[in-house]
């Protein structure tokens, strides 16, 4: 027994650096683009299935983004003014927007007051204190990120920090969005939704303002009826397609073109179709809710 084992251990190395010497001349991976081509084999050899794959890439795409390609701009932004009347003005748009946090703001939003959590106001509501309401009372410090910032880092920095939403700004310290810890996760696992995000299975859905969230696969008639516009149906059966025409390729999320005034965005995507869009309508075209060329 004893003879065997030196032979046996002799094997094992041998074959470890046989295996090394192997391993650098059968094509291993050396960039992203060669392991994003071993994943695509994996998957059409049913060695991953196409979610594992998809949160890989993920991960993958994750490395190589900065806080400026995944935040909300100011544009999109719904915040509430700490001079403004609470109950008439504050809690109309927190109903409205179903958000549990909110950039607390001083007259303008380069001005950032604080981040209220839409949850400290229940105390308030259901008489768990004696304290007179103040919204300057109850908002926790916001946490300042610059828009060049690495996404991975800042994941990071989320779950170490326990903090969920970050104000971005440029260089010159203007405020240029806000990003959550929920909009880096969607990278990797896609689109996340909580329990009160399409309850009714809604094609459209109102967000705040002029924006609404709207199925890709939601047929140009009834996308046109409820704005009120006049998209080709003979071009694509649904808005998605429409998209997909106009960008010219498969969109990646956070990928934003302008057709016919209106400002779509991918929300949601995969590499073989667009999923989700968020739809931004002028201003200037809004009559009660819908859109009038």
């Amino acid at each position: 027994m004893s003879d065997d084992q030196p032979h046996s251990s002799n094997g094992s190395s041998s074959k470890s650096i046989l295996d090394k010497i192997v391993q650098v001349f059968t094509g291993e991976p050396r960039n992203k683009e060669e392991l994003v081509d071993v994943l695509n084999d994996a998957e059409d050899r049913e060695l991953i299935n196409p979610e594992i794959k998809q949160m890989i890439e993920g991960v993958l795409e994750v490395s190589d983004m900065r806080v400026r390609d995944i935040m909300i701009p100011r544009s999109q932004m719904v915040t509430l003014d700490i001079n403004d009347d609470f109950f008439d003005k504050s809690l109309p748009i927190i109903i409205e927007s179903g958000h549990s946090r909110f950039p607390v703001i001083n007259d303008d939003i380069d001005h950032i007051e604080g981040i209220l959590l839409a949850k400290d106001l229940l105390a308030y509501g259901f008489q768990q204190t004696e304290e007179e309401f103040t919204l300057g009372k109850i908002i926790r410090p916001a946490i300042i990120v610059p828009e060049s910032k690495k996404v991975d880092p800042l994941l990071k920095e989320f779950r170490q920090q326990r903090y969920h939403m970050a104000i971005v700004v440029d260089e010159y310290g203007g405020v240029s969005g806000v990003v959550t810890i929920e909009d880096i996760l969607e990278l990797i696992v896609g689109e996340i939704e909580d329990e009160t995000d399409d309850a009714i299975e809604e094609d459209i859905k109102h967000l705040a303002g002029q924006v609404y969230q709207v199925k890709a696969l939601t047929e140009i008639a009834d996308f046109n009826c409820y704005f009120n516009v006049k998209f080709n149906e003979d071009d694509a059966d649904t808005i998605g397609g429409i998209a997909l025409q106009h960008f010219g390729h498969m969109p990646k999320k956070t990928e934003q073109i302008t057709i016919n005034k209106l400002a779509f965005k991918v929300t949601s995507a995969d590499n073989r179709r667009i999923q989700t869009l968020q739809v931004t309508i002028p201003k200037e075209h809004i009559i009660t809710g819908k859109i009038v060329d």
